[in-house]
């Protein structure tokens, strides 16, 4: 049994802002059957705390920047789990990253790099429990654990980076490095040292023995400039030791067969119970059903995820038919936007701003088909519960949504493989061109159920990954 600390600052069904929490919550189990053994450490957030189940000290702390600590073995929701309960840097009110004024916290490089350090401590075998074999960062905000481990005394254990979006990298001023316990040499090229900085993501690439993201695309997208965001010289004199391996859902949490969120159950092989929850969708969002398709979005609203391409391409999803419901939140601007276009076009486009996890399985249960018009996307999980849920997803030509959606072009359609569309990224004419392209397949009917169903017996689960990674953990991990 290959034993692994896994290390994130949030997971579902504890907490979540993003699709790292359904990752790190959904990883542990997948591996499982491989012979991994994972344990996760994550911060003491309020909601967290509060689902523990027999929690045990294990190792406790005097002063973990500026309070004490300790840290939690225990088991919630199935999981099992290292908590690090320091009141001092995550009892509060607020978000996981930004307080109730949607500000970043001020202490965030003391909170995150708390749980870098808590977790170098069990990773050379401080805690009362054994060490593990392997060490697991998932994001920035882990990613000081690499520093800590590297800089440190005695033995380490093999570390691997994941990489979920490049976008976030954690970088905090020079004046803290040693508020933050790092020794003047980690201030250099080959340490932690970032524009002059410290950066957390830096510091896990710098020190992972092997490299990971979310999708293969996305793993040769980051070795360029414009998708490395200045990690990309980094990554690419690493490149041996940096691989993609793609996300993956957990499938019995998404069944259209045994789903509590939808009226009807319905699967690949029976599709007629998808109606129920195509006429629940459009009734919660008051939108009039017609001949053309529903057409559904749950996401972030950011320019990151290509949503102002969506508005402006709007004119042409009314006149191609469609309708639109939307799930989401994020920047001030494109929710009002969206606000907007549903007030002038009651009956064919609604929003909920915000989010509602029942109510985002039955858009996925609902929608003929779902848009992900990203400008970049390491993996993306929302085109993946599209295709579980017979909901056909439309998705921009990058990262994870490349690897995991086959373009519905006459070749594809031909071999009877397609299982949506394709769009180039960043182009609102090409977005454009999609949406009439889904008009006119939705207008075929015996075609669109073809890939309808295609998407529905698409392998979306973790299965070949999990294997993929206990692959990687044991190679790392070396003969027992």
């Amino acid at each position: 049994m290959t034993s692994v600390l896994a290390v994130a600052s949030e997971v579902i069904p504890l907490v979540k802002t993003g699709g790292l929490a359904d990752v790190a919550g959904a990883l542990p189990g997948a591996l499982a059957p491989h012979g991994v053994a994972v344990r996760t450490l994550l911060p003491g957030y309020p909601a967290v705390m509060a689902a523990l189940i027999d929690g045990a000290v294990v190792a406790r702390f005097d002063d973990l920047f500026g309070g004490p600590a300790r840290i939690l073995a225990a088991t919630a929701r199935g999981l099992d789990l290292l908590v690090l309960d320091a009141p001092h840097l995550y009892a509060r009110d607020g978000g996981l990253y930004a307080g109730p004024d949607g500000s970043d916290w001020a202490d965030n490089a003391f909170r995150f790099a708390a749980l870098g350090y808590a977790a170098a401590e069990i990773g050379r075998g401080a805690a009362s429990l054994p060490a593990p074999q392997i060490v697991h960062l998932h994001d920035w905000q882990a990613g000081l654990a690499g520093a800590y481990l590297a800089y440190g005394p005695g033995p380490r254990p093999k570390t691997v980076a994941t990489i979920h979006n490049m976008a976030f990298q954690g970088w905090f001023p020079e004046s803290m490095r040693e508020a933050l316990r790092l020794p003047p040499e980690a201030m250099a090229i080959e340490g932690v040292e970032y524009f002059g900085g410290v950066g957390f993501l830096k510091a896990a690439l710098q020190f992972a023995d092997h490299i990971t993201t979310v999708s293969p695309t996305y793993a040769c997208e980051i070795l360029q400039p414009d998708a490395g965001l200045g990690l990309d010289g980094l990554l690419r004199a690493r490149a041996a030791d940096v691989s993609g391996i793609l996300n993956g859902i957990d499938t019995n949490v998404w069944n259209p067969e045994a789903d509590s969120a939808l009226p009807a159950p319905f699967s690949a092989a029976n599709l007629e119970g998808r109606e129920a929850s195509r006429r629940a969708l459009a009734q919660s969002f008051g939108l009039d059903l017609g001949d053309g398709p529903l057409f559904g979005v749950v996401s972030r609203l950011s320019s990151q995820k290509g949503l102002d391409l969506l508005a402006e391409a709007a004119p042409t999803l009314l006149e191609s038919g469609g309708s639109l419901a939307l799930i989401g939140s994020g920047e001030a601007w494109l929710e009002d936007r969206f606000r907007a276009l549903a007030e002038a076009n009651p009956g064919r486009i609604g929003a909920f701003i915000g989010y509602d996890e029942r109510r985002a399985h039955l858009l996925q249960a609902g929608a003929d088909a779902v848009l992900v018009p990203s400008r970049f996307e390491p993996c993306g999980l929302t085109q993946l519960c599209a295709l579980r849920y017979g909901a056909v997803p439309v998705v921009a030509r990058v990262g994870g949504l490349a690897d995991t959606v086959i373009d519905a072009n006459p070749a594809a359609l031909a071999a009877g493989v397609a299982t949506g569309l394709q769009f180039p990224s960043g182009d609102q004419a090409a977005l454009e061109a999609a949406l009439r392209r889904v008009a006119a397949l939705h207008a075929e009917p015996e075609t669109w159920r073809r890939i309808q169903r295609n998407g529905m017996r698409s392998d979306v689960s973790w299965n070949a990954s999990a294997a993929v990674y206990a692959d990687l953990y044991r190679r790392l991990a070396g003969p027992v």
